[in-house]
This record gives structure tokens, sequence and C-alpha cells, in this order.
């Protein structure tokens, strides 16, 4: 049986709580997820089990990420993440995912960025979770550009909640599409870098590109589209179902 000792750096007395949880509620969902044995004496750690080294790993995530209290909810998605990701096979230096756009070819520049395209022209629903800047909304645009360039898809519809960061902004002039626009400014910034502004306006007027306000959704057929949800983690339950349906 494996056994993995390792120690949380830097010490902070306040972290380790939020990370444990209380009576050491959240180290007993990580030994019941990932079927190991957690013993600790303050920051010092050991781990034994088949998976002690994916347990390690998830304990120093969480410790990067416990200034505030770690939510079971937030605990179960990483576990999820975590044995997803260890569990499905990566792509290997023989095959790296190579997109057709204005800029010639795009590839991922890590491992993570590769599986995710990857993902995203094996499948036809893909998820993608990560921290701000690490190219999740980039890349699934140069996925959908790739796609239209090789016409294996006829339309592309940009989604987005609209939801401001932090302050309200009232009322918005314009039509739908410009009420709209300003939280998709992400995916047109995009769309500008890949296909150039010319090819972007005379798509947007041909209908190849379609804005698809979230709201007005329900009951659209979309035949034959890449379809890109952007902030999705600011939807409801009942708007991620009405869309996924």
């Amino acid at each position: 049986m494996l056994t993995v000792q390792f120690v949380l750096e830097p010490l902070d007395n306040q972290r380790l709580a939020n990370l444990c949880g209380p009576l050491d509620e959240n180290l007993r969902q990580i030994e019941t997820a990932l079927e190991v044995t957690i013993a600790r004496r303050g920051e010092h750690f050991s781990v034994q089990g088949a998976q002690a080294e994916l347990a390690r790993e998830v304990l120093q995530d969480f410790y990067r990420e416990a200034k505030q209290d770690i939510t079971l909810e937030r605990l179960q998605l990483g576990l999820i993440e975590a044995m997803k990701w260890r569990e499905e096979p990566q792509p290997t230096g023989d095959f790296v995912p190579l997109l057709m756009t204005r800029k010639a070819e795009i590839r991922g520049r890590t491992p993570r960025q590769n599986s995710y395209l990857q993902s995203i022209q094996e499948h036809d629903i893909t998820f993608g979770i990560g921290p701000a800047g690490t190219g999740k909304t980039y890349l699934a645009v140069a996925c959908a550009v790739d796609a239209l360039q090789r016409e294996t898809v006829r339309r592309l519809v940009l989604v987005r909640p609209a939801v401001e960061a932090g302050e309200k902004l009232g009322f918005l002039p314009g039509d739908l599409a410009q009420k709209v626009d300003p939280y998709l400014r992400p995916l047109y910034d995009a769309l500008y870098d890949l296909m150039g502004v010319e090819k972007v306006v005379k798509a947007f007027d041909r209908g190849v590109i379609e804005i698809a306000p979230l709201a007005y959704m329900r009951g659209r057929t979309l035949n034959h589209s890449f379809i890109i949800l952007d902030e999705a983690q600011n939807t409801t339950p009942e708007q991620m179902k009405m869309f996924l349906t």
C-alpha cells in the first residue's frame, strides 16, 4: 500500500481549519471519495492508499483555496474534477489538436489545454472548468472558427447570461443585440482576433454568427451549429437544464 507524507506550507492555522472542516469532515469526504486513509498532526499529513498521490494533490490544491470556508459543494466538485482528469486518457506528444484560423494554426500550450481542445472536437458537449486566464473562452471560440472554416458546422451561436460583474449598470439602450453586446465582449474580442473584424461583421450580416440571449433560447432548434455558453456558472439550474436540452 502506497504511503505519502508531506507538509502543507506556508503554515496558516486558519487555512488548515478551513481545509479540514468541522471535526475533519472535509478529510473524511476525501477519504471516502479516493479510498485512502488520511492522518495528520498539525500541518504534517500522511496518506495511505492506492490513490495517495492524487489525494496529496487534492489536499494541496484545496489548501491554496482555503482562505475561506470550503463548502461541501465546492469540495465534491473538486474531487469529481480531480478523479475525471486522472481517469481520462491525456493527449500524447504524437497527437496535438491543431486549429485553422486567420492566425494560421493554433494549438494548446499545456497538456490540459490540448485535452480541452481534443474533448471539444470529439464530444458533442464539453464543460470547461478553470480559473480566469486559462484560455477557456478563447480556445472554445478558436474551435468554433476552425469548425466554420472546415464547414463541419454552418452557424456559430454565442450565448452568455446577462449578469454584471458586481455593479448594476441599469437599462441599456438599443435593440436586443445592442443590449446583449456588452456581456458578449470577451467572445467578440476572440472572434476579431481569430477572424478579423471585416469577416466577423459579414458573418453577422449573413447570420453565420448569431447572438442568442439565454432568456430567449427556450424552444429553439439549432441544427448544425457550434454553440458557446460563456460564464455558465452564472446560470440557474433551470437555465442550464433548458440550455442542455
